[in-house]
């Protein structure tokens, strides 16, 4: 199959093509698939496409979700000149070196220069700073992608002269677009391969939101056949395909599983059933939410930690996206199941709510209500309030419930893990404010 990835550069001469993700690069900003909140009308990338004013941005954004492209869109669709540089390989030199070559032909030409950086979050403080007067100075109009939050990972100055915008992973409709339009499209494989149904749903999956990723695997897959299967895509990408949709049962018997298997507090069981949705694709951030709503529904005051730890991991799926916060996951995964267990926290909520629609209300005590506007103590409000910092202990015996639910008991605390000491202590606080 040669003749996919081997072209004419002249008549009678045969080169290697770029990769499929470099010939599919979209050439304008209405070939861009996906982040259409950033594509409108009078939006800045709009503006900087269809003006000649310079203008700094960071791209802020997961892998493959179009930062690189959208800055060759810039510089394609403008007659500006185009420099790239990758923060991995070059130093204050070569940034310098650049940002002087921009200035003379600025001065010369009075074209204007892209100058684009690549993970710009590895250039360190120095090389950040030597970005500074081109950007003050509006020599360069200067672009830079990340994937690392901006706020931690580039200099204050650089970002408040920039304007900071966030891509999103491209959904499964945005991808399904890309991958059908390479296989059609004479710049990527015109129609010569056949991509079935169930290996483009195959390929979507393995793509997890990143464009770039699905193209690579699809340009493997037709390099090994032209009727392109899931058995291709599997033997392409050396990745057997899970049998997972996200909108079937494979979705709901896993996520059950998953917190079962965390519940029951098999350890070994709830990260096969991580990885399992993490290589399906599932998108980690409904696997983090379920982690934080397990940590309070099945762990709750037995660990309380386990909630932080919980809600540390969702903002990691925030701030660094996969495949990296699949440990961020599996470290909230491993503490949840080995929390010692207790469903004290969700009965107690749901015993208050059942009360609640029943009609147990009544008016709230008061001494409790509010008393800070004018009048209020006329009715009585807040009079014969105790404030418990001025008694011993922080308590103080006066009733806090309606009347109506006086006597009812929500929470009861189980006696495993620090919840034993959280039961004893209001076991103690139950007995002094209501004798029992």
């Amino acid at each position: 199959m040669e003749s996919l990835f081997d072209s004419a550069a002249e008549p009678g001469a045969r080169r290697v093509r770029e990769p499929l993700a470099v010939r599919m690069r979209p050439r304008t900003l209405d070939e861009v698939v996906g982040q259409r909140h950033l594509l409108g009308p009078d939006t800045p990338l709009r503006r900087l496409v269809e003006s000649d004013a310079p203008m700094s941005l960071i791209l802020w954004g997961p892998p493959g979700t179009g930062k690189t492209t959208l800055a060759y869109v810039v510089s394609n669709t403008t007659a500006r000149r185009f420099v790239e540089i990758s923060a991995v390989s070059a130093g204050v030199k070569e940034v310098r070196a650049a940002i002087e070559q921009a200035r003379r032909e600025l001065g010369m030409t009075g074209r204007q220069t892209v100058l684009f950086v690549d993970e710009v979050h590895r250039f360190n403080k120095a090389q950040q700073d030597a970005l500074l007067p081109a950007v003050e100075n509006r020599w360069v109009t200067f672009i830079g992608a990340t994937t690392e939050n901006p706020f931690f990972s580039v200099v204050s100055p650089l970002l408040s002269r920039s304007l900071l915008l966030t891509l999103e992973p491209l959904s499964d409709d945005e991808i399904r677009t890309v991958l059908e339009r390479a296989v059609a499209d004479e710049r990527g494989l015109a129609g010569r391969v056949t991509l079935r149904p169930e290996a483009l749903e195959q390929l979507i999956r393995l793509a997890g939101g990143d464009a770039r990723r699905s193209l690579t695997y699809l340009e493997a897959a037709a390099l090994l056949a032209e009727d392109i299967t899931v058995d291709v895509v599997e033997r392409a990408v050396d990745k057997a395909a899970v049998r997972y949709d996200r909108q079937g049962d494979q979705h709901y018997d896993v996520v059950s599983a998953f917190i079962k298997s965390m519940r029951g507090s098999d350890v070994d069981a709830a990260l096969h059933y991580l990885a399992r949705m993490i290589e399906a694709g599932e998108d980690p951030r409904f696997i983090a939410r379920r982690i934080v709503i397990f940590a309070s529904e099945d762990v709750g005051m037995a660990d309380p930690t386990c909630l932080q730890v919980a809600v540390a991991a969702a903002q990691a799926v925030e701030l660094v996206g996969l495949p990296e916060a699949r440990l961020n996951l599996a470290q909230a995964v491993i503490h949840c199941a080995l929390a010692p267990k207790s469903n004290a926290v969700v009965k107690a909520i749901g015993a208050a709510t059942a009360d609640v629609r029943r009609g147990l209300l009544g008016p709230v005590p008061a001494h409790l209500r509010d008393a800070h506007y004018p009048g209020a103590r006329k009715l009585g409000h807040g009079v014969g309030y105790l404030y418990p910092h001025d008694h011993e202990h922080g308590l103080v015996r006066q009733q806090y419930a309606p009347d109506a639910v006086r006597d009812r008991r929500y929470y009861e605390p189980t006696t495993r893990g620090a919840e034993a000491t959280f039961a004893e202590r209001w076991a103690r606080i139950r007995e002094f404010l209501r004798g029992g």
